[in-house]
């Protein structure tokens, strides 16, 4: 491609991106939004406020995250590991230097905080795949949340189970409620960039209180599984889903027949997926939906570039992806995006992983998930904006769509930051359709 084209379009790229072009992110920017903002970069607001929507649930501290917060440049990735690499270290310091026998809660307490921050650390380095900090980290974040949960009244157990095509195992945690009899059990799964730790804190804990158990669980693509068995996503997710029923349904603790399935971010294209072949699934999450994640990424994309991407031009289409990537001024959900989508996806260029991503869509399966199912969308959604309306539009009547606002606080993408009400709203439905089950 000659330079002239390349800089031209990648221009056009910068400006295709920097203009928020969808309405959620319009919003955003605007006096509209009720929320203040934790920084003058979008995504690392997000991502602030997303540690700090777990301290409801022992993952963190507000005051702590704020400390942070202040010594973070807008967009330098460095500026954000180094401080809550800084944090981790020292919440984890003052963890090991209590006396867990005596003060087992207050160890735990800081232990888990401790782990939040480690993988808040990471989160920005997936650039560059061999810089060391991507396992040191993670096997860090991973001591600290199993100290503290075997200092839990009920610690959650560890397990690896087998894929049913036999080349990958699936690592999960079972958390019980303590209770006799059979449970109700949701099985939990985070995203494009998410652990299943981070489950335990958004929701998982908020469950148990319920009395609901709690198994998480990690697929290829995600942190454990892409880390130690260098797998990336597969878009037939019910082979990762189905051994985790599989092995819910040997415990006396759960009940068979209630048995949920949990989603988030772009877990809400997995979860449905998996549902539609495993009916032994009463109930379905999706937080938030995603109908079609190929597409929604391509339609951040100007027209141009998009009619190369089609045209089968890789080499042109990498080149201005590449360059836009490198690019400082990039906005930071683009570079981390891409990022993260070829470490995520193990895929070593832009349009390697673009072509991937469009097998990961439920246009040919909504129509056979039969099972009540819950699908959360956010007014702010900057990362699949309009993609649970749709999903629950090819769903139909069996779908129940949610549609949380910037005035509940509840807004952002998963509606993050709104723990609380989000749990709330969500647990209620799944013990509702448990209830109507039993008439």
């Amino acid at each position: 491609m000659k330079s002239s084209q390349a800089l031209r379009l990648f221009g056009l790229f910068n400006v295709c991106i920097a203009s928020a072009v969808q309405p959620s992110t319009k919003l955003k920017n605007a006096t509209a939004d009720p929320m203040f903002q934790l920084s003058s970069d979008e995504d690392f607001h997000f991502e602030l406020l997303r540690v700090l929507s777990l301290a409801p649930y022992e993952g963190a501290d507000i005051g702590e995250v704020l400390v942070a917060a202040k010594k973070i440049a807008a967009g330098d990735f460095e500026s954000f590991y180094d401080a809550f690499y800084d944090l981790a270290t020292q919440v984890d310091e003052t963890a090991r230097n209590i006396d867990k026998d005596k003060y087992p809660v207050s160890a735990r307490n800081a232990l888990f905080r401790a782990s939040s921050y480690y993988r808040s650390a990471d989160f920005f380095l997936h650039g560059n795949w061999s810089d060391p900090r991507i396992n040191s980290l993670w096997d860090k974040q991973l001591n600290a949340f199993d100290t503290a949960n075997s200092l839990l009244p009920v610690p959650g157990k560890r397990v690896n189970l087998q894929a049913r095509d036999g080349n990958f195992t699936v690592p999960a945690i079972f958390f019980g409620t303590g209770l006799t009899g059979p449970r109700p059990t949701i099985l939990m799964c985070n995203g494009y960039d998410g652990s299943q730790e981070e489950m335990y804190h958004l929701i998982g804990k908020a469950a148990l209180e319920r009395g609901i158990n709690v198994i998480t669980y990690e697929g290829p693509g995600q942190p454990t599984v892409r880390r130690g068995q260098n797998i990336g996503f597969i878009p037939e997710w019910e082979r990762v889903v189905s051994p985790v029923v599989d092995f819910a349904i040997q415990h006396p603790e759960v009940d068979p027949e209630a048995i949920g399935l949990m989603g988030y971010s772009f877990g809400g294209y997995l979860a449905p997926r998996a549902a539609a072949f495993d009916k032994r699934i009463a109930a379905v999450f999706a937080v938030d939906g995603v109908y079609d994640f190929g597409k929604s990424l391509l339609d951040q994309f100007p027209q141009e570039l998009k009619d190369i991407f089609y045209s089968g031009d890789a080499d042109t289409f990498n080149s201005v992806i590449e360059a836009a990537v490198a690019d400082p001024s990039t906005k930071t959900v683009m570079r981390w995006g891409v990022q993260q989508g070829m470490w995520s996806f193990n895929i070593d260029t832009p349009f390697e992983w673009l072509t991937k991503a469009l097998a990961y869509n439920l246009t040919e399966v909504a129509d056979k998930i039969k099972q009540p199912i819950f699908i959360g969308d956010a007014q702010l959604d900057q990362f699949f904006p309009g993609q649970a309306k749709a999903l629950a539009d090819a769903v139909g009547t069996n779908a129940l769509y949610r549609y949380f606002t910037a005035d509940e606080g509840a807004g952002e993408h998963c509606s993050i930051g709104a723990s609380v009400l989000q749990s709330q709203v969500m647990l209620d439905w799944f013990e509702d359709v448990l209830s109507k089950d039993k008439e």
